[in-house]
């Protein structure tokens, strides 16, 4: 949604600024008049793509959140008043836009808006869980506690793609390496090696298709400069629309070795996310609106939405999860029996630390198995190539004999 700037008079007469979030100039100044604000002027705040493109913002990690999230909770927790906490740890923070975020903030609330419609007006930092969940907090009184268990999802979600990263990282950089010898030999060693073929002579298959290549690659550099550039960003702008996210989803579900642990990792954040919300108080539905998108998969996202439609129709959310096909039976088993029990919230979370467990012992598990598969794979490549090199040479030598 856009993002608009206000100003505004509050009860005490006071004008005050900030932003907000939006569908249009109508619904924003709607919603401060609800807040009991009088709207003096609301514009969208527009920034150009050239501008997005070279902002030089730092971003806002998951550790530098779970700890602003915890330290607040600790300073409300002493009694300290929540503005004098904002403009404290404004102050404090490491991160600048982080701390140019809380100290806006901190002036948001001091005008008079609540802590949570301030925090909705940074979208980029504060997704629709952590807003949601601080809402619920102001308005159950127990804003500290929220904080705290917020810290802990981050935690957890932190813990949770640092060790997806380290499965994909060995794999990539060899992959990358691979692909740079493979340029090397085709752009160096290839025309060292044509030098030694008898002219006119007749090239085997193989070599005739490695000569090739090196030929076009030398002389037309550029052609394949543009082609992966224009290839690339196509995959993104593919993978970035609804039927290309879906796709993509469905590949990585069906890669071998590591389809199980995306699946594994969609499911521990959809069980975190979805236990953190509902013992933040915040109802079923809305919890789950909130829980599929943060699964991280679309397709897990498309059945929890099912799942939600189904308990509008008065029934459970356990069988809508076992006809997609994405949830082991262990889970909706377990989900199944909090629904009958009432304690759903807690086995969510016993389900969430059981796959983030077994993430982090397949990530271990796949870097050793993946470690000789790539150095075969590399190996393989280089073998190929020279082969093909030697085959011309070793005809020669077989004619001269």
């Amino acid at each position: 949604m856009p993002l608009y700037a206000y100003q505004v008079l509050n009860k005490q007469g006071v004008i005050s600024t900030g932003k907000l979030e939006a569908e249009n100039e109508i619904a924003a100044a709607a919603r401060l008049k609800k807040l009991g604000y009088t709207p003096m002027d609301v514009g969208e705040v527009k920034t150009s793509q050239l501008k997005q493109v070279f902002s030089l913002k730092r971003k806002v990690s998951l550790g530098e959140l779970s700890l602003f999230s915890r330290q607040l909770a600790a300073m409300l927790n002493a009694g300290i008043p929540l503005t004098r906490c904002l403009h404290a740890l404004g102050e404090q923070a490491d991160n600048p836009t982080l701390a140019n975020v809380i100290a806006e903030t901190g002036r948001n609330v001091e005008g008079g808006m609540s802590f949570s419609e301030s925090l909705r007006a940074y979208p980029e930092i504060f997704t629709k869980l952590y807003v949601d969940l601080v809402k619920a907090g102001e308005v159950g009184g127990t804003l500290e506690e929220v904080l705290m268990r917020l810290s802990q999802q981050l935690d957890s979600e932190k813990v949770l793609k640092d060790n997806i990263r380290t499965a994909m990282f060995y794999p990539s950089v060899v992959l990358a390496f691979a692909c740079l010898v493979l340029i090397g030999m085709l752009l160096f060693i290839v025309p060292v090696f044509m030098g030694f073929y008898p002219p006119g002579a007749k090239l085997p298959f193989l070599t005739s298709i490695i000569v090739g290549l090196s030929n076009s690659m030398r002389s037309h550099w550029y052609l394949y400069i543009l082609f992966f550039i224009v290839f690339v960003l196509g995959i993104r702008f593919y993978i970035a629309s609804e039927a290309g996210q879906r796709v993509w989803d469905r590949i990585k579900f069906r890669v071998p070795l590591f389809g199980s642990l995306v699946q594994k990792t969609a499911i521990a954040r959809f069980s975190r996310t979805l236990s953190t919300l509902m013992m933040g108080g915040i109802p079923v539905l809305q919890a789950l609106e909130t829980a599929g998108p943060a699964a991280g998969s679309s397709l897990v996202a498309d059945a929890v939405r099912k799942a939600g439609e189904r308990i509008q129709e008065g029934l459970g959310i356990s069988e809508p999860l076992k006809e997609s096909g994405l949830f082991p039976p262990m889970v909706t088993l377990m989900i199944s029996v909090g629904e009958e029990t009432g304690d759903m919230p807690s086995l969510l979370n016993r389900i969430s630390e059981f796959y983030e467990a077994e993430v982090a012992t397949m990530t271990k598990g796949l870097t050793s198995l993946i470690e000789p598969l790539m150095i075969i794979f590399v190996g393989a490549i280089v073998a190929v190539m020279v082969i093909s090199l030697y085959l011309p040479i070793f005809g020669v030598i077989t004619q001269i004999g």
